[in-house]
Order: C-alpha cells, then sequence, then structure tokens
C-alpha cells in the first residue's frame, strides 16, 4: 500500500506541473518518523528541527534524480542520517545534554517511585549517546525503527554482518552501562 503511495508521490514529483504536491505529500508522509530519527540521533530539538528542513531540501533539490532502486523511506533515511554526520563533524564534541543540569533531574528523579520510569528512560538514552557514532545510528534505526538489517544496510551502505556487530556491541554497551548506574 505505502509502495503504491511512494509511486503516485515520485510521479507527482516527478512532473514539474504537480512537484509542490508530491513534495508536500512526501513531507506529510515521512516528517514525523524522519525527525524522530534525527532526534534520537541529535538529541536537541533546535538541531532535529534544522536537520530536518535540510534533510527535505536536499531531497527537494535531487528527487528528480532518485532512481528507485530502493524505497523512498530509505533513501530519505540516507539523507537524513548523512545530515546527522555532517552535523556531527560541524560539532566534533557531539552537543551531549547529560550536563549538570540533567544529572541534577536525573538524581531527583531518582528518589521518587512516580518518575522511576522517567528515570530510567533517561539513563536508557544516556547510554545510547554514549556509544559510538555508527553504534549508535545502527541501534536507533534497529531498536525504534524497527528497520530489518537489509534496510539498514541501504541506509548506511553496510554489510548485514557488520551492522548485526556494531547492534550487538552496542546493546552490550548498553546493558553494561545501565548495569554500572544501577
Amino acid at each position: 500500500m505505502i509502495e503504491t503511495a511512494d509511486a503516485e508521490i515520485l510521479k507527482l514529483i516527478k512532473d514539474p506541473a504537480t512537484r509542490d504536491k508530491g513534495f508536500l505529500q512526501l513531507m506529510d508522509t515521512y516528517k514525523k518518523p524522519i525527525y524522530w530519527h534525527i532526534r534520537r540521533l541529535v538529541v536537541l530539538h533546535e538541531d532535529a528541527e534544522d536537520i530536518l528542513q535540510e534533510t527535505f531540501i536536499q531531497v527537494y533539490r535531487y528527487a528528480n534524480s532518485f532512481k528507485g532502486e530502493s524505497k523512498i523511506f530509505t533513501w530519505i533515511y540516507r539523507i537524513a542520517t548523512n545530515e546527522c554526520r555532517k552535523h556531527f563533524r560541524k560539532n566534533k564534541k557531539r552537543e551531549k545534554n547529560i550536563g549538570p543540569m540533567n544529572k541534577e533531574t536525573s538524581d531527583e528523579l531518582s528518589g521518587t517511585d512516580a518518575f522511576e520510569s522517567e528515570t530510567i528512560l533517561f539513563k536508557f538514552q544516556e547510554a545510547i549517546l554514549q556509544l559510538p557514532e555508527k553504534q549508535q545510528i545502527v541501534f536507533n534505526l534497529r531498536y525504534y525503527d524497527e528497520l530489518s538489517y537489509e534496510e539498514i544496510g541501504q541506509i548506511l551502505n553496510s554489510s548485514v554482518n557488520s551492522l548485526k556487530t556494531n547492534f550487538h556491541y552496542a546493546s552490550k554497551k548498553i546493558k553494561q552501562y545501565l548495569l554500572n548506574q544501577a
């Protein structure tokens, strides 16, 4: 069903008379999942919004060159992931909002049962942010977006075995981080 919708959207985008209409449909379809993919990688809403905008600018700019060798969402995820990587290179330190304010918030929350699940979620996200870039991306695509290794391979241009290894190491590191925080 979505592949049919994608084919229709692509047809609209490739026709100069309906390009804008097709692009708006494409954005309506993929804006939310792409935003959350980006947001999990860069954490800050403002950065995610900027990267999302740049992603769709790139999609619009290169839509006519899309050959259809992969699914549209795979192509867009690849562009979004590459835009995140550009952001990481630009901000070498990779902004991690695990500073004193968040640590204080975590300490405050850890004493109350009502906020226990939020604390666990916070520590889980903190653990993900400690991973090397590729492991972080692979983990997010597999765990949150529930993509197959084949789809992730198309996005990252990596072999399935390499991705499975990255996911395995990421999972082990997250588990170890959480055990050390307990």
